[in-house]
């Protein structure tokens, strides 16, 4: 019966498309293509696919997408399978604009990635070009160009055309009315292929994505050759902690995968936050916006989770004029795109039709309302998802005031004090072994790009480990909300003169808690240790991402770690933990744990084990609507 409720449920949902012609054959019916070369101001020209309504009885606002991934297919003869971001706005009505970025694919030019902005960058400017003027002149063009559009541009993208949609925000087109960045890049070093400047290692196969110039425009793949070399077919391992602990230091991939990749290089050029990283950083150029910015981000996206928070942030402290909006759903790396009916993170439920819903109500509403209707959408502030109640909720800003911030502090045989201070001089101690590093998941993972599961996966096994310190409550007797900003305060010592500190918040489930239908047999859901939070920081960077500093052994050092926003209901019954540890492999790459120059050279020989306290004295703060982020001024230009 309730499998029969789910059905009709998801039915009624999409009753706006549901029983209509599928998407692939409303395009060909409704809108026609076009194919264009549209000049930038240095005489590059990029390649740009239009879509546009057949019905010329009225006019169309435009929504663009610009793409490191291809606009394909090509030909004025071949059609995308949809028009997005929906099929909702496909249906009502928009000239659909998909480009190819400088450099990539059918474009001319040379790719950069992250390519740096250039201030003022606009009309004015003649001969400099960034990622803002390019979207300036084919904004431009577009305009003036295409029949039938209403003079109203919207842009949107996921994940790296997020970065494009970001990035075309500053010093924008008069025509350029919404935004909505989505997953967006805002700066590589918190960002995608690095968390507080460590290197991600999963990314690893990534790279030949990214590190390859075409010699000239093309629809074929110019580096699916060079990502042969990582593994691919039946030779791809299926035991991705095996495959990297045999790959050894990172110099290996340099011998072995990356030795004439651009963009490795970089990476090994550029160990520390260095004016390379900081000029790529488009943060400090998001000011004086006057249009209207959604943007949209997912609290399991392994990848881009600092990017939403952080544009959404920036843009609302600069310009608080703006219609500046954030959403904020239960979803991975880009879920809200697509429609699963059943809206799950690995073992964890949150619901039916979440995607669709955003989709109807949030996405099409705020485009419509800006480009059709010129007027101000009727969004919140704030929509984001409480991840433990699996209910959205609104907010006039976000971090939110209103809900009490939280303490939790560290107390001897593995408890943990909510507001409550304990002995600041008790110690907990764990050797840290970079041959047996913590494994990210429970469960086994051949080589992958984008890890996904392990964002909500059970933490029991970790938690019996010898080289993870754990603090837990007791069961709680009420509802605490977790909500807005987290800083972990470590008070550390070491054997050693680097590590790496792992912070993990988790939400224990009670023993008795059912077990979800949806899930193995073997996944049971009672005593459940779900990962809602997570961050690691390098300790070199304790003081200055660009200055990195050894470790004195046996000092008592402060390492501030900041993790990204929570919002996060842990019900009456259960406990609050909190783990630390200082490996997480293949997730991010191993810490030698002996201060080198550059972990990237790195031998094998200094990799060695540490031992490592951290101090009752430390304390892990959540909340309470103030900025808890004391790092250093990331700004810069």
């Amino acid at each position: 019966m309730k499998r029969i409720l789910l059905v009709i449920a998801v039915m009624i949902l999409w009753v706006p498309v549901w029983g209509q012609v599928p998407d692939s054959l409303y395009i060909k019916e409704h809108y026609e293509k076009l194919e264009v070369q549209i000049p930038m101001r240095d005489g590059i020209k990029l390649f740009t696919s239009i879509y546009v309504p057949k019905d010329k009885s009225k006019t169309y606002p435009i929504l663009m997408q610009r793409t490191c991934y291809s606009v394909a297919p090509y030909g004025p003869n071949k059609f995308r399978r949809t028009l997005r971001p929906s099929g909702f706005l496909m249906r009502d009505g928009y000239i659909f604009v998909y480009q190819d970025v400088r450099g990539r694919w059918m474009s001319e030019g040379t790719f950069d990635n992250m390519r740096p902005n250039i201030p003022g960058n606009d009309r004015k400017n003649k001969t400099a070009i960034d990622e803002a003027s390019d979207t300036w002149d084919t904004i431009d063009w577009l305009i003036k160009n295409v029949k039938g559009n209403n003079g109203r541009v919207g842009q949107w993208g996921i994940s790296y055309p997020g970065f494009y949609a970001a990035a075309g925000i500053p010093d924008a087109h008069p025509a350029l009315k919404a935004s909505s960045p989505q997953a967006p890049i805002s700066d590589f070093w918190f960002d995608d292929f690095h968390h507080n400047g460590v290197f991600l290692q999963s990314y690893l196969a990534a790279f030949a994505t990214f590190g390859y110039q075409h010699d000239q425009p093309t629809d074929k793949s110019w580096y699916s050759d060079k990502n042969q070399r990582f593994s691919s077919g039946a030779s791809r391992p299926r035991d991705g902690y095996d495959f990297h602990l045999e790959l050894g230091p990172l110099k290996n991939a340099t011998e072995k995968f990356h030795h004439d990749n651009f963009f490795w290089q970089q990476l090994i050029d550029h160990p520390n936050y260095d004016e390379f990283w900081q000029k790529r950083n488009l943060l400090p150029h998001l000011t004086g916006v006057n249009h209207s910015v959604m943007t949209v981000g997912g609290w399991y996206d392994a990848e881009d989770l600092y990017g939403p928070l952080n544009i959404y942030k920036r843009i609302e402290s600069t310009s608080p004029a703006t219609h500046n909006t954030i959403v904020m759903g239960p979803w991975s790396h880009g879920d809200w795109a697509r429609e699963n009916g059943f809206q799950a993170v690995n073992h964890i439920y949150f619901g039916d039709s979440i995607s669709t819903f955003y989709q109807r109500e949030v996405e099409r509403k705020f485009f419509n309302s800006i480009l059709k209707e010129n007027v101000k959408p009727d969004l919140p502030e704030a929509m984001m998802y409480d991840c433990g109640l699996k209910v959205w909720k609104q907010f006039t800003e976000w971090p939110p005031k209103g809900i009490p911030a939280v303490k939790l502090y560290f107390a001897e045989n593995g408890r943990l004090f909510v507001n409550q201070p304990t002995r600041p001089e008790a110690e907990f101690e764990y050797i840290s072994d970079p041959a047996k590093p913590v494994p990210y998941t429970s469960q086994t993972e051949g080589l992958t790009f984008t890890p996904r599961r392990f964002m909500t996966d059970d933490q029991r096994l970790a938690s019996t480990r010898p080289d993870v310190i754990t603090f837990e409550t007791e069961p709680l007797t009420n509802e605490v909300t977790l909500a807005g900003e987290i800083m972990a305060r470590l008070k550390v010592s070491m054997s050693s003169t680097d590590a790496d500190f792992i912070v993990k918040l988790i939400d224990v489930y009670p023993n008795d808690h059912p077990s979800y239908k949806h899930n193995p047999n073997n996944i049971i859901m009672g005593g459940y240790q779900q990962l809602v939070r997570h961050e690691v920081f390098r300790g070199r960077w304790r003081n200055s991402f660009e200055k990195p500093e050894p470790f004195t052994p046996g000092a008592i050092t402060e390492v501030n770690i900041t993790l990204q926003d929570i919002l996060h209901t842990f019900k009456k019954g259960h406990r609050i933990m909190v783990q630390i540890h200082s490996t997480w492999f293949p997730y991010i790459d191993r810490n030698p744990q002996k201060y080198v120059d550059n972990i990237y050279t790195a031998n094998a020989e200094d990799f060695v084990k540490a031992t490592i306290k951290v101090y009752g004295s430390s304390v892990v703060e959540i909340g309470g609507g103030e900025k808890l982020n004391t790092k250093i001024d990331t700004f810069k230009k």
